[in-house]
């Protein structure tokens, strides 16, 4: 089985590098860029008897490697056979 999943900083902790994004894409001629937030993504792949074993399998790695549950949220994107 194959995941995706995402691990982004929660919304009310400051991102100077999306920030920074922002303001490259200014200096670049893109307008109307308000707003860019940084974040990981994972692709993984794992042996699970089924959906649910592999969504309670990946919730747990992200909460105890893949994010930093003080300042980051995470989420599982998709779920392929």
């Amino acid at each position: 089985m194959k995941a995706q999943v995402t691990v982004t900083l929660k919304k009310d902790v400051l991102d100077p590098q999306g920030t920074a994004i922002q303001r490259g894409c200014e200096s670049l001629g893109y307008a109307g860029i308000r707003q860019v937030r940084q974040g990981k993504f994972f692709e993984i792949e794992l042996d699970a008897e089924d959906e649910a074993a592999a969504r309670k399998l990946l919730a747990e790695l992200s909460q105890k490697l893949l994010a930093n549950p003080v300042i980051e949220d995470h989420q599982i994107v998709a779920l392929k056979a």
